[in-house]
């Protein structure tokens, strides 16, 4: 039995019975992580690290999607990690998955370097420089770059992975030459990306990126992922993702 604490509530993931604790007050999981978990390509028995794994969605769904040895997801917020790990248990896959309660730059407390097969991240979009902050601090944790920069993540991903290990992001498209600049200084080269469209002649507003460490340069740009048809509903990839 699982004790939820004020404002928390359990939501069900429609994947394989899974379920995940949310907290109405805090920054809530949206569709940018369920379409990340989504677009991860593993293998069987890969070890993964999420990093700013927030309430664990996307470690939660790798697990139901996919036959993974083991997932860490490191998140910065006691109160969130917490929260989290009781997700876990609540679906009695703690030993699958491992929430880690730290800074993602000070993981070598916790995880070794160069061992990872993929390294999934849905890192805050917004430099702390914007002056639209969050009032809330664990909104504002989740959204802009306070406790780690897009840099930080990057630098994190490619000192985690293994040789030719793979890193999967969701971030948005106003970003994009930055992305790209430090997945390539970092030793991640850029493999795919896809565009995420509200409509269809709407622009993007968000992207999924794939990369592969130590790879050779050549990029696909896969067509473009509409989330809704015009009279508003869902679109049938959409529907699938949420079905799979």
């Amino acid at each position: 039995m699982i004790d939820l604490k004020d404002g928390e509530r359990i939501e069900d993931l429609q994947c394989k019975g899974l379920k995940i604790i949310q907290n109405q007050d805090w920054f809530c999981f949206g569709m940018d992580a369920v379409l990340l978990a989504n677009y991860c390509d593993l293998k069987d028995n890969e070890e993964v690290v999420d990093l700013g794994t927030g309430t664990g969605i996307i470690p939660i769904l790798l697990y139901g999607k996919n036959n993974t040895k083991k997932i860490y997801g490191i998140e910065v917020q006691k109160e969130v990690a917490e929260m989290a790990k009781r997700s876990t248990k609540l679906n009695k896959i703690e030993n699958f998955i491992e929430i880690i309660n730290t800074n993602i730059k000070d993981y070598r407390k916790h995880l070794k370097k160069n061992h990872f097969d993929t390294v999934v991240s849905n890192p805050p979009y917004i430099k702390t420089s914007n002056n639209l902050i969050s009032p809330q601090k664990k909104k504002a944790l989740s959204r802009h770059e306070i406790e780690g920069t897009l840099e930080d993540f990057m630098k994190v991903a490619s000192e985690l992975l293994k040789h030719r290990g793979k890193l999967f992001m969701v971030y948005r498209p106003d970003r994009l030459v930055e992305v790209f600049h430090l997945m390539k200084y970092y030793k991640i080269e850029p493999k795919k990306i896809r565009f995420v469209q509200n409509k269809i002649n709407e622009k993007p507003n968000l992207i999924l990126i794939k990369g592969i460490k130590a790879a050779n340069p050549h990029l696909i740009v896969e067509k473009p992922l509409i989330v809704f048809k015009e009279n508003g509903e869902y679109t049938e990839e959409i529907n699938k993702i949420y079905s799979s």
